[in-house]
């Protein structure tokens, strides 16, 4: 195979891989799910971290609640995609940067069909797909070095955020370690197999303020719980195997009444 055809088959897969996340989170009615599910956690004028944008669907529903969006995405192709979404929006910003617990630089690691599971987390990408059927066919194919800056640091440049969605695959407990204080709401990722991961970010957000705690399981868009439970909680439900939810978010909130929520 030439080297020619060789980049154009790459760029064609990754293409494809895109279109699939576009697919998935484009599909039509998601929107409104997401608006509802956060509307509790957002007001208008609110700063919102969206870490980990990705083709910016969450972005979009933060955005339509009226929140200023700080968009956090280190990956070419889907943040290209990004800069044409929020075209003409001026409330939204976007860094291309990845975010860790110190600043740099660091490798991320890319799957061209699976544009969604890049990742900086190298245990986490090695040891998944022998532990989830869903990741057995994932290969990361590519490498880039990306800058990696903290949470601390974006906060410093833009302000706290009244929420802040944290999705990158395996890497959610060194996000929060460049975190040195609570935030008001935030959300992180969750998968089987890796479950100790949420054990860790339930940990590290223990040290900054007593949360209360819910899950979102998979894609949908309504907590499993009626009620909020303390961290305590917690380590026996993730240790028995998070009820077998394949993946799902985990949401943590300062105990306080939130706009639009009961507290029930």
């Amino acid at each position: 195979m030439s080297t020619g055809r060789g980049q154009w088959l790459e760029r064609g897969a990754a293409g494809l891989g895109l279109a699939r996340s576009l697919v998935i989170y484009w599909r039509p009615g998601r929107q409104p799910g997401l608006r509802r599910l956060y509307g509790p956690f957002v007001r208008p004028g609110d700063l919102v971290f969206d870490v980990g944008a990705h083709v910016g669907d969450r972005t979009l529903a933060f955005a339509a609640l009226g929140a200023r969006v700080v968009a956090v995405e280190p990956q070419p192709l889907p943040l290209a995609w990004l800069r044409w979404l929020t075209r003409g929006q001026p409330g939204i910003h976007l860094e291309a940067v990845a975010l860790d617990d110190r600043p740099g630089s660091a490798r991320l690691a890319i799957s061209r069909l699976h544009p969604t599971v890049s990742t900086l987390a190298r245990e986490w990408r090695q040891a998944l797909p022998e532990r989830h059927p869903g990741f057995r066919r994932v290969r990361w194919e590519d490498g880039i070095m990306v800058p990696v800056t903290t949470l601390d640091d974006l906060i410093a440049r833009h302000g706290v955020p009244a929420f802040c969605k944290i999705d990158v695959e395996g890497h959610e407990a060194r996000v929060l370690a460049g975190l040195s204080q609570p935030l008001p709401a935030l959300s992180v990722e969750f998968i089987q197999g890796a479950l100790s991961q949420a054990e860790a970010c339930i940990d590290r957000l223990e040290t900054l303020a007593a949360y209360e705690y819910n899950v979102v399981a998979g894609e949908q868009r309504r907590f499993l719980w009626p009620r909020w439970r303390p961290a305590t909680a917690l380590p026996s439900w993730l240790q028995a195997g998070a009820a077998g939810i394949a993946s799902g978010d985990l949401y943590a909130r300062w105990p306080r009444p939130l706009a639009g929520s009961d507290r029930t």
